[in-house]
């Protein structure tokens, strides 16, 4: 996952705040300078550590409140002075000015948006729901200012690059969808609306990381968590412990439906349990519960899309994304989601099969599909997770496979650097060298779960590449394994394995930037592009080359033998029908949220959600939505809303792109390069389907995907 943050392009409003100003006209204001009292604060000035990455080890609390309400105050006066400047428009007086403006703002943003994901406290929460609707009307200030509006519409296109070209129809175009277009009193409730809609956001992030933390579950007894390694139990001691509960034993929640340790659990009891736990989280009645949110949420979306002259919310969202219209998502969703239930039946009754084999006396519930699946896997093809957990020791799966995948493909090096401030003691820091040996980035990895941490797995930037700027890429992958106890190795699944090399596709996206312009670099890019390097970069876990590298035993030290490879590549498509549907189900929830014309549809949370599966014929209740809806927080607090396909729109691109890099070659650097240059270091500086043409030679094709997944042949 991208993580998307607001942080460029938002104009001022005015506070009590230590800087000084000058008003200068009626219209415009001299930009303000920090007075002394700010001078201590290391959200004003640019850090002074390589490539301006964060200083981790200054930066406290009580930095942000006065760095957002400078900022603010200077971005205010700058956008003023653009939109008013009484010169005629120009590329450089008006695109340029925007693009270097709000530095202060964008620095204590950035960093703010980080540590709210990634360890926040009740402090930043507060001050996250204070600033919302703030941040909301200052964004509006700026692209529903009439005069502003009248210089982008001004300047011609004639003489300038194309990269300066697409970065001005980038303006007009966010002007227009953001309503520029509109009427006095339109730009008047929407202003509102976008404010409340911000506070909901934020309200609604902050009471599900809450019921997350509150969902876990706790046991009293160790043979209640029959099935799982002695590290595990061990690390459940040890959370239960420092959650204030000594001799009990936590087992945490992820943010998916599913939990990882429901495959491994031989106590049906304790898998309902903590199934349960999972899908009621945040529907309990209680201070954490969401529904009710949401409801606001879905229904103020709705009233936005109207007032800019939409159907509906996807309508208004999708203009600017490869798709265009929810009706073409819809259809790709469609001719996915047929034969992914019909697989994900044949698979329920294998599931029902064993468990009526083994005298069970009961039907097949969600919280026993990992569970038999497994055993189903195991019968079907002698592979048993148990047995390759051992050779996905987590630093040696990062900088053996992952990190060799990349040097293989693109040349890349990395180094390993303890010099850095880091904003957890868990998170570890890397220089990233390019092929010619000359560094690139600066990149973190925070690979644990806490508390103080959103659920999933995303990638965010810390400072953004911009030639114009003179800034390089400083970037951080999220993720949310279970921390081992003390002295043991972190163990992952294959899946987790996946999602490494999926996080670090975004990452190397971002590095691979270059651009000249902030606002058209890396992965600032159509949500449903954006997957699609990430998910290409899972395909090399599985590369033969790069496979022996990296699966390596954590006590033996020796490779995975070919025997367990082969076992592997043989089970690629095993249960593919039930993780297909899983996030089919979950991507048509969320257009069907969103593609409402009427408030009258916005019916109680479970109900609408239930009618919508129904409707798409996800009838299959052993395999639930990868995201239920009141914890479905990529839409509700993500920034994915209406825009969940992307991932199965990224993946027809990646499966096709694959399909084509396999055929030439597979991994050596001219595919690399090719790569490189047509995809990953375009940013949003060119059209990218003609960016995928160029790459592919054809336009994107689903039967490689399909072909993947084991749907056709």
């Amino acid at each position: 996952m991208k993580k998307i943050s607001s942080v460029l392009l938002i104009s001022a409003l005015a506070f009590n705040q230590s800087c000084t100003t000058m008003k200068t006209t009626d219209n415009t204001q001299e930009v303000p300078v920090p007075d002394a009292s700010l001078s201590s604060n290391p959200l004003m000035r640019k850090s002074s550590l390589q490539y301006e990455a964060p200083e981790f080890d200054k930066i406290k609390n009580e930095h942000f409140k006065p760095a957002f309400d400078f900022g603010l105050k200077q971005h205010d006066a700058e956008i003023l002075q653009i939109a008013n400047n009484p010169q005629a428009p120009t590329f450089e007086n008006t695109i340029v000015a925007l693009e270097k403006s709000g530095e202060v703002l964008k620095r204590a943003m950035i960093v703010f948006s980080n540590l709210t994901s990634a360890n926040t406290n009740p402090t930043l929460q507060a001050l996250d729901e204070e600033y919302a609707p703030v941040f909301a009307a200052h964004s509006d200030k700026m692209y529903l200012n009439e005069n502003l509006y009248k210089r982008i519409k001004a300047i011609s296109e004639n003489g300038l690059d194309s990269e300066s070209k697409r970065l001005l129809q980038y303006y007009k175009q966010n002007f227009e969808i953001a309503g520029a277009n509109l009427s006095s009193a339109d730009k008047e409730k929407l202003k509102q609306i976008n404010q409340e809609l911000a506070s909901l956001s934020t309200q609604y992030s902050n009471k599900l990381l809450e019921a997350r933390k509150q969902g876990g579950v706790f046991f009293n007894d160790a043979k209640e968590l029959d099935g799982l390694s002695p590290d595990e139990i061990a690390a459940a001691a040890s959370d239960a412990k420092n959650a204030g509960k000594p001799g009990q034993y936590l087992l945490a929640l992820q943010n998916t439906t599913q939990q990882p340790l429901l495959q491994s659990l031989k106590n049906r009891a304790t898998r309902e349990k903590l199934f349960k736990a999972s899908w009621m989280r945040a529907e309990k009645g209680d201070a954490n519960d969401t529904r009710e949110t949401i409801g606001k949420l879905a229904n103020l979306r709705l009233k936005k899309a109207q007032v800019l002259g939409k159907t509906s919310f996807a309508a208004w969202k999708l203009q600017d994304q490869m798709a265009k219209t929810p009706e073409a998502a819809t259809k790709l969703m469609n001719q996915i989601a047929t034969p992914a239930v019909e697989t994900a039946r044949h698979e329920a009754k294998d599931i029902q099969d064993l468990i009526d084999q083994q005298k069970g006396g009961f039907k097949v519930e969600p919280w026993d599909w990992n569970f038999y699946s497994e055993q189903v896997r195991k019968a079907k093809f002698d592979l048993d997770e148990s047995q390759i957990k051992p050779y996905f020791e987590i630093t040696t799966v990062l900088e053996k496979g992952v990190f060799f995948a990349a040097e293989k493909f693109y040349g890349l090096t990395f180094k390993k650097r303890t010099d850095l401030p880091v904003y957890h003691p868990d998170v570890v820091t890397y220089e990233v060298f390019d092929h010619d040996g000359k560094s690139l980035a600066i990149y973190y990895l925070d690979f644990y779960t806490r508390d103080s941490k959103n659920g999933g797995a995303w990638m965010s930037n810390f400072v953004e590449q911009s030639y114009l700027l003179g800034t390089k890429p400083v970037i951080v992958n999220c993720y949310n394994y279970q921390k081992p106890a003390p002295g043991k190795p972190s163990l992952i699944s294959y899946d987790d394995v996946s999602t490494i090399f999926h996080e670090f596709g975004h990452s190397i996206h971002g590095m691979f930037a270059s651009q000249k312009y902030p606002s058209l670099s890396g992965t600032n890019v159509p949500r449903d592009f954006v997957e699609f390097p990430s998910q290409i970069n899972e395909h090399w876990a599985l590369d033969p080359v790069v496979l022996k590298n990296y699966a390596l035993h954590y006590e033996t030290k020796q490779p995975i033998p070919q025997s367990l490879v082969d076992k592997i590549k043989k089970a690629a498509t095993f249960n593919q029908g039930y993780m297909t549907t899983e996030l089919v189900s979950a991507a048509e929830l969320d257009m069907d949220w969103h593609t409402v014309t009427d408030e009258k549809q916005l019916i109680p949370v479970l109900d609408f959600e239930k009618q919508s599966l129904a409707k798409h014929g996800f009838t299959l209740a052993t395999v639930p939505p990868r995201y239920h809806t009141p914890y479905f927080a990529h839409i509700w607090g993500g920034g994915y809303s209406a825009g969940y396909y992307a991932y199965l729109w990224s993946e027809t691109l990646d499966n096709d792109a694959w399909e084509w890099i396999s055929k030439n070659g597979g991994l050596t650097r001219e595919n690399g390069d090719r790569f490189r240059k047509y995809i990953l270091s375009v940013g949003n500086s060119v059209d990218l389907n003609q960016a995928f043409r160029d790459f592919t030679g054809h336009d994107p094709d689903i039967k490689p995907l399909l072909r993947n997944r084991g749907f056709i042949k």
